[in-house]
């Protein structure tokens, strides 16, 4: 469904930037001007409002929105990146983690907090993206950031992951907020598969693939 003519709701697949998106709609339409709102990782898939020509002064507003997710945690370990696509760094098992332990420490993260942002991030410190100084091994301090979970609804639990659907504020990273959950039970976890299903007012039923645009 395109919004306007100048906004498109993309189905982002997974394995694709957010930047290769806009990269593919400017050379579909042929137009200099376009962006997103809110970067998914590569290997997050769903929701990514893409704005285009005049629509880009909009970014900063539409960025704020907002966001709805459906995200799954895999326990017993956890990895550099805070998801699976990243380095396994410590084992720990799930001996002892119950799963009313496990829905008790999701549902804790409700709320208001603090949350300091992955090295594997965007996010720039001394003019240099955080992913690139960590791809030269180099960690450093990052500040934390307040965010908010606005929502938590566990879908489902295993025997070592569990299924949830959350809404949260601009700027929250749901794969740290795994590797934190993981921390507080004592046993390690990392996101396994992200969707977004919602940014602000645009839901994933809007969504078009980038086939179909």
């Amino acid at each position: 469904m395109q919004i306007t003519k100048d906004i498109l709701i993309i189905d982002k697949p997974e394995g694709m930037t957010s930047h290769d998106v806009v990269d593919a709609v400017r050379k579909k339409f042929n137009i200099r001007k376009v962006g997103h709102c809110g970067t998914l990782d590569p290997m997050a898939t769903g929701v990514l409002v893409i704005l285009m020509n005049q629509a880009t002064k909009l970014s900063a507003k539409l960025s704020c929105d907002e966001k709805e997710y459906i995200c799954r945690i895999i326990f017993g370990s956890s990895t550099d990146t805070h998801d699976r696509t990243g380095n396994i760094v410590q084992v720990c098992g799930i001996k002892g983690v119950t799963t009313q332990l496990v829905r008790d420490t999701i549902m804790s993260f409700k709320g208001k907090q603090e949350q300091t942002p992955p090295m594997i991030s965007a996010k720039y410190h001394k003019g240099e993206r955080l992913y690139k100084l960590a791809r030269k091994g180099v960690v450093v301090d990052r500040e934390p950031v307040e965010i908010e979970i606005k929502a938590i609804d566990i879908i489902s639990t295993g025997p070592d992951n569990a299924e949830f659907r959350i809404i949260c504020s601009k700027g929250t990273y749901i794969r740290t907020l795994c590797h934190d959950i993981g921390k507080k039970l004592g046993c390690g976890a990392y996101m396994d598969s992200l969707r977004r299903i919602r940014s602000g007012q645009f839901c994933i039923k809007d969504a078009l693939t980038l086939e179909a645009v």
